[in-house]
């Protein structure tokens, strides 16, 4: 086979291919004797038949199975010649085939950028720690307590105060007519705790039990229910008892009922949960500063095909979210046009850092075992406890989740392996600092 370059633009590759025609008669003449040793006719056993015969018949399926074939072939060889690795299965394009003439087809593709790794060592990234102050402690022993609250009923008699609980019967109406949902017995209602629609539980504060109160309150503009929302509703309450809200005892006790030895290995507990997410956020921080510091460094082509898929991408996600009014604030504020000229930057970094890793991940022998695997799919079990079960069963039925989460692991096994080459300089900031996570701040 003959190769000949047409075009050699960026990572575009173009290049004519042309089968002799003795080369391809001659294959054609070896699939017929194939298929003389097995076919059989009226008259003749099989392997018996004359090759005229079996050549009339068969001539032109075996020129359809050779020309695949040669073509076919005929890639594998372009590639391996001119050592060149496609995006994706190139493309064919049979330009000449004729009886007795040689036959040519075009090959056209994309291909991979060959990727010059440097020495890691030249990065310097500064990762940024923030210790555990002893009032974030104390904070979060305050909601574990929060948690386990209980309350007890209030025997004396008294008024309702912000922060009790008014065991309430109601029944709403609108222009004198009830309406669905708008009836309870027996709620529990915190008050102040806006849980009810806007000034219904201040009207129920300096109230007794047995107390019937005509609440007059207006609901939302953006309720979620359209033939209520704006209206203004009566709500008969009827006061039937006051509950005191009874915050559980950070103590020995409280700290075993946790499944600790006493207070002390709680908030040591405590302590060490919040150090890891902090040592979370830290790395989170690391690894943007580490894909930054690569974009930098590194400059190469990239595939558009790849760029382009990553794009669509973007863009889908954009229009759902844009779609089910899930825009943050600051993509409201732009215009549209703006905004796709940034999702293409993003695909494009995004695909170069992808092949970048792949590259260092190939050059490093990075792999992903069942191990790492495992590992990944009981940390996320970990992360939400109630829903481990289902975490189990969705990646023991799910192929493709588990390919996502081998892509996933790969990446991050790929950034340790990095970071473990680059100088890294740690610096103390403020716990706040540390969740700054706003680019432009930074």
């Amino acid at each position: 086979m003959k190769f000949k370059e047409l075009k050699a633009d960026g990572l575009c590759r173009e290049y004519d291919v042309t089968i002799s025609a003795a080369d391809f008669n001659a294959e054609v003449e070896k699939k017929l004797h194939s298929i003389a040793k097995n076919v059989s006719m009226a008259g003749f056993r099989a392997g018996k038949v004359p090759f005229a015969m079996v050549q009339k018949k068969y001539q032109a399926n075996a020129m359809s199975e050779a020309l695949d074939d040669m073509v076919r072939d005929g890639v594998n060889e372009l590639l391996k010649e001119k050592e060149l690795r496609p995006v994706f299965t190139p493309d064919v394009e049979l330009k000449k085939f004729e009886e007795g003439k040689d036959i040519e087809f075009k090959v056209s593709m994309e291909i991979m950028p060959k990727i010059e790794l440097k020495d890691f060592s030249s990065i310097k990234l500064e990762k940024v720690m923030a210790e555990v102050p002893a009032e974030e402690v104390e904070k979060a022993l305050n909601y574990m307590a929060e948690s386990r609250r209980d309350t007890i009923k209030v025997e004396e008699d008294r008024a309702t105060a912000k922060g009790d609980i008014a065991v309430i019967d109601f029944v709403g109406s609108i222009d004198g007519v009830e309406f669905p949902g708008g009836k309870g017995e027996a709620y529990p209602l915190e008050l102040g705790s806006n849980s009810f629609i806007p000034g219904y539980e201040d009207q129920l504060i300096g109230k007794k039990v047995g107390d019937v109160v005509d609440v007059k309150a207006t609901f939302p503009e953006n309720y979620h229910a359209k033939d209520l929302a704006g209206k203004e509703a009566l709500f008969v309450t009827t006061i039937k008892e006051i509950r005191e809200i009874k915050k559980a005892e950070i103590n020995d006790e409280f700290a075993k009922s946790m499944g600790e030895e006493n207070l002390d290995k709680l908030k040591e507990t405590v302590k060490s949960k919040i150090a890891q997410d902090y040592e979370a956020a830290s790395k989170m921080k690391l690894k943007r500063a580490l894909l930054d510091a690569l974009d930098k460094a590194y400059k190469f082509d990239v595939p558009a095909k790849l760029v382009d898929m990553e794009y669509e991408s973007i863009v889908k996600q954009y229009e759902n979210a844009k779609k089910n009014n899930q825009l943050d604030e600051e993509e409201k504020a732009k215009k549209e046009e703006d905004l796709l000229k940034e999702y293409k930057e993003i695909a494009v970094r995004r695909v170069k850092l992808g092949l970048l890793l792949a590259e260092v991940g190939n050059d490093a022998k990075v792999e992903v075992t069942q191990e790492d695997i495992n590992k990944a799919i009981m940390g996320e079990a970990q992360r939400y406890p109630m829903q481990a079960k289902a975490i189990f069963d969705f990646y023991l039925k799910n192929k493709e989740a588990i390919e996502r989460l081998r892509t996933s692991v790969y990446e991050e096994k790929v950034i340790d392996y990095v970071l473990s080459k680059v100088e890294t300089k740690e610096k103390k900031v403020s716990v706040e600092e540390l969740y700054n996570f706003d680019e432009k701040a930074a």
